[in-house]
């Protein structure tokens, strides 16, 4: 039984979770001010909220499918939305690193029961442009999250992005309160072992192997560029932060555009699902390669083509890759699997973010033994731009390294499915054995 109202209470709660990855640090400067300046805590504002996220995606997915994925979906927007309350009502920085944690649990539920939800409610065509519009959506939180952010900051201080996010997920909730229940069968539950909190059989299928591969190798070729590039832009050409704002949106307009345009294509048979996951994955690693042209005496036009074809990369495949992992798998499984799924992916991004943050400082300050300077240079300020460059350009060639390699499995994976799945091979085939 479908809502019409599913799709829009779906997108309007999943907005607010990328909104928070990529806003909260904006407030960072005024929460210092207030409550503490304390590197640790301060950053667990942001580290917090993510870690919890990550590890809980695959909590959720298995409680969801036990007791119904839109029951999960609404206890995750009332958890998170009282977490941010709670955060905006944060009286010291230990009170506020407990709120981002609980609202990183509950955003985790959120994330699983949409996608659940999605791929439960929809079918065929109306599937696919369910799941570019889930993808629009996250790329526009991630987008213009930091814009967003910042007005509310500017506006009513760093209270204003917690309450907003709250203000959202309130509408949200009221919302889902709509939508039809639908609860899997506790016989059918008990019989597929869905109660398992990571149910391994998941990844013996190599489709859905490969497919959870996919956001690993967005994480590598461009949530690392999306967070850093801005400090590369300061550090090797003195760019101020509002234009380097606006030369990043060469690379988050493609996120936005391309999940609609996918859309498009797969639904007229124009193209393929797996045709655009291997060009998404060509265009990170070229792009990432494009990157190589960054440097003090270069002009900054040599990087926008570069930096488009980073934002495809990562665009062409939000949504889509969600709908095929979740059909993939049996339908009493969907919550377990979108957990799967955004522990793949949100786990790859907090692990390669730091490690390239690690990375570059490390390479920064080995090329500047004993010079004082070194830790703001791989922070980002200008006045060594060739030493950055020269660090920037062996990490961003370790990234594009390891987008082909990624690449690689994906395709050698998907292709092993393809000749599992092939009629000469199904004929000899048991159908109920594991793919």
């Amino acid at each position: 039984m479908r809502s019409s109202n599913t799709l829009p209470v779906v997108l309007v709660a999943q907005f607010v979770i990328p909104m928070s990855i990529a806003g909260t640090a904006i407030a960072l400067p005024q929460i210092a001010a207030d409550l503490g300046e304390s590197p640790g805590p301060l950053q667990w504002v942001v580290n917090g909220f993510n870690l919890a996220f990550a590890l809980f995606t695959i909590v959720w997915g298995a409680v969801s499918d036990r007791i119904g994925h839109k029951i999960s979906f609404r206890i995750g927007i009332a958890v998170t939305g009282l977490a941010g309350v709670a955060s905006a009502l944060a009286p010291n920085m230990l009170f506020l690193d407990g709120a981002r944690v609980l609202a990183g649990i509950g955003a985790a539920a959120v994330l699983v029961g949409s996608t659940s939800i999605l791929s439960n409610t929809y079918s065929g065509a109306a599937r696919a442009r369910a799941f570019a519009a889930f993808g629009t959506v996250n790329g526009l939180g991630l987008a213009l999250g930091p814009t967003i952010a910042g007005l509310l900051v500017g506006a009513i201080g760093w209270l204003g992005v917690f309450l907003a996010q709250a203000l959202i997920l309130a509408c949200a909730f009221l919302g889902s309160l709509t939508l039809p229940q639908h609860k899997q069968p506790r016989d059918e539950a008990a019989n597929t072992g869905v109660s398992a909190l990571l149910d391994l059989t998941l990844l013996r299928n190599r489709k859905f192997l490969g497919l959870c591969l996919v956001p690993v190798a967005g994480a590598i070729g461009f949530v690392t560029l999306l967070t850093y590039l801005p400090n590369a832009l300061s550090g090797i050409a003195s760019m101020d932060p509002t234009s380097a704002g606006l030369l990043m949106l060469a690379m988050t307009t493609p996120v936005l555009l391309a999940p609609a345009v996918v859309a498009k294509l797969v639904t007229s048979g124009r193209t393929t699902p797996t045709t655009v996951v291997y060009f998404s994955l060509a265009a990170l690693v070229v792009g990432d390669l494009g990157m190589l042209a960054l440097t003090p005496a270069s002009s900054l036009w040599l990087i926008v083509i570069p930096m488009a074809l980073v934002g495809i990369g990562f665009g062409l495949p939000i949504g889509l890759v969600d709908g095929e992992a979740l059909a993939a798998v049996p339908a009493h499984s969907s919550g377990t699997a979108a957990g799967v799924l955004n522990l793949f992916r949100i786990g790859s991004e907090a692990v390669l973010v730091a490690g390239y943050a690690w990375l570059l400082t490390y390479l920064v300050t080995t090329r500047m033994p004993a010079d004082p300077d070194a830790e703001a240079t791989a922070a980002g300020i200008a006045g060594h731009p060739h030493q950055y460059a020269d660090a920037f350009h062996s990490v961003v060639g370790i990234l594009a390294t390891l987008v082909a390699v990624t690449a690689a499995a994906i395709v050698l994976l998907m292709r092993a499915d393809d000749r599992a799945h092939s009629p000469a091979v199904a004929a000899n085939t048991d159908v109920s054995s594991p793919t």
